[in-house]
């Protein structure tokens, strides 16, 4: 049976509806569902945070299409590398408490990671300037279970560094499974007991939690792939435990905003530790990159956002922070490569000039 995309989101649409102009609702709306029908995506669900104003939260589609379950806002996605600005928030934290060093070399807090070429620090891993590879072979699609972020390091620890640490941006989940892990051993707790703590109950993000293969989630979404036939495909197995602070979450659109509005609230983090971790890292060489701690920072119409992708086998995210406005906007799919940045960008421009 092949899905007829424009027929499944049709038949299922669901809205809660916060403060967010009456006004604007529509174009909103025609804003996710055309995105829905060039992307081809089963289910959408998008977050939308404005000023003090509660948020506007709607979904379209189904979240599991054999079953035929719509999806709603409370509709869980994986996040992918969505994860990774919450690692960043909870390494910073132990900065603001006085027990890390983002200039430290690694071991003086995570002893049992081999030592490499050049020493690693903190602030290297949270900007993906560590030189710590990526994924090789199949790895992205590692179907056993690691139980805890400091088991999955076995995979690429005793590899050695693709070049010296601050000199080039490479893009490496695996330097943020380290980060966790330094987050791990510094705090005594599990890394994600630590993050539940500090971030998700001071935030209020109620739904999030590691993406267990083996723990019933409720209101789970499924994840899909597409191949150039167009024919809908179940997406591909894999166990992300391995790598939690890299991308091995999962949530309804609702806790992100509600992450993000905690931030833009101080409710976090202070506003000196923010400006640094939204800020590009300098290169050995002087040169720098979009990349902070943990976020893309790019500029769009003038106006300067903190953002996050994600993307791994069924799911494909988006985060906008925008401190300025105070507006947040996240959209998440339950499809490998859609075009959730753009839709984010779109909803994004719509509330801007809702409130000027």
């Amino acid at each position: 049976m092949v899905f007829r995309i424009g027929l499944v989101f049709a038949l299922a649409s669901y809205s809660l509806l916060g403060q967010v102009p009456a006004s604007r609702i529509p174009a909103l709306e025609r804003i996710a569902v055309n995105g829905m029908e060039r992307g081809h995506i089963p289910a959408l669900s998008i977050s939308i945070q404005s000023g003090d104003r509660p948020d506007y939260a709607s979904a379209w589609g189904f979240s599991d299409l054999e079953n035929f379950v719509p999806a709603t806002p409370r509709t869980i996605f994986r996040l992918a590398s969505l994860s990774k600005p919450f690692t960043a928030v909870a390494a910073l934290k132990l900065v603001e408490a006085g027990k890390l060093d983002l200039d430290a070399e690694i071991q003086n807090y995570l002893p049992s990671f081999p030592r490499k070429q050049w020493p690693v620090t903190m602030r290297e891993l949270l900007s993906h300037l560590s030189g710590i590879r990526a994924y090789e072979g199949d790895e992205i699609s590692i179907t056993r279970h690691y139980g805890d972020v400091i088991g999955g390091l076995e995979i690429f620890e005793k590899d050695p560094l693709l070049h010296e640490p601050g000199t080039k941006y490479f893009y490496s989940t695996y330097g943020f499974n380290v980060a966790g892990a330094v987050v791990q051993a510094i705090s005594g707790m599990p890394f994600a007991a630590f993050v539940e703590e500090n971030i998700l109950r001071p935030s209020g993000a109620v739904t999030m939690r590691p993406d267990s293969v083996f723990d019933i989630i409720p209101n789970r979404a499924r994840g899909y792939y597409l191949p150039a036939d167009g024919k809908l495909q179940n997406c591909g197995l894999a166990d992300t435990g391995y790598k939690l602070p890299g991308g091995g979450w999962v949530a309804a659109a609702t806790d992100i905003t509600q992450f993000a509005r905690a931030l833009m609230d101080e409710k976090l983090l202070n506003p000196e530790t923010m400006h640094m971790m939204w800020s590009s890292n300098k290169l050995k060489d002087g040169s720098t990159n979009s990349y902070g701690l943990g976020w893309n920072n790019e500029r769009h119409n003038g106006l300067r956002l903190a953002t996050h992708s994600g993307g791994q086998q069924g799911t494909s995210t988006f985060l906008i922070l925008c401190p300025e406005r105070k507006i947040s906007v996240v959209v998440l799919a339950n499809l490998e490569s859609a075009p959730v940045r753009e839709i984010a960008l779109e909803l994004f421009d719509e509330m801007v000039g809702s409130s000027k």
